[in-house]
């Protein structure tokens, strides 16, 4: 007998999926094709009704952004559907050297070293600009990745875009069978408390959920965070 994914209880049960390998999955008529172009659908329908409003606040925050000299837009290769690498592009929100400013950062204090190999994140990054910090606040700084969604590289809702060098990282597989999301589940959750193997339960109880309801459940939950200031 052939099991299904929607055959199988959620994730965060006591025998998690998201580690078995011989769980097969057949994606509904949503997940195939409707869903791509909704997300087409609404990019066009912001883009007419806001649009107006939109495109001049976008330019002037990469003018403020680009004041120290460099690109405003930052761009970085990721992981996409079936393993595809991408580039995702967003508004930057830290300081130009940030590579070496974290690695630097990173070897002076052993228990951020610590918090970062577990989460992939820190709650105080030293990176991040003050205006970059508004930024991720009000989640301006991800309106470039609206052109990954036009692009197909991404959906307006999915797992959150995973980085080349965090595969080895990641214990789940259903992230691969999805296109990365500008929001999700993990990016509306207390992400903050989550290690970054967790996201592979947020990524497979997703899957597992995956239809139109669950993403305008995400979405009216994305408006929320955005409004409350609680994106990171």
């Amino acid at each position: 007998m052939t099991l299904h994914m929607r055959d199988l209880p959620p994730a965060g049960h006591s025998s998690s999926f998201a580690d078995d390998r011989r769980i097969t999955h057949t994606k509904s008529l949503y997940e195939a094709h409707t869903k791509r172009w909704l997300d087409l659908a609404f990019i066009f329908a912001a883009l007419v009704t806001v649009g107006i409003v939109l495109i001049p606040l976008l330019a002037v925050v990469l003018l403020v952004v680009a004041r120290d000299g460099h690109n405003p837009v930052y761009k970085q290769r990721r992981i996409g559907r079936d393993g595809k690498i991408f580039n995702i592009y967003k508004i930057r929100t830290m300081v130009y050297d940030a590579d070496q400013r974290l690695e630097d950062y990173l070897e002076a204090n052993p228990d951020c070293r610590a918090e970062w190999d577990a989460h992939q994140k820190l709650a105080f990054d030293p990176r991040i600009t003050r205006f970059g910090r508004f930024l991720r606040k009000s989640s301006l700084d991800e309106l470039p990745q609206l052109w990954n969604v036009i692009c197909g590289d991404m959906s307006l809702v999915g797992p959150r875009p995973m980085m080349v060098h965090q595969k080895v990282l990641y214990p789940g597989r259903a992230y691969y069978e999805m296109r990365p999301g500008i929001t999700g589940p993990w990016q509306v959750s207390d992400r903050n408390r989550s290690t970054f193997a967790e996201r592979a339960n947020f990524d497979a109880d997703y899957h597992y959920r995956l239809s139109f309801l669950t993403d305008m459940n995400i979405l009216g939950k994305t408006i929320s965070v955005v409004l409350r200031g609680t994106g990171c």
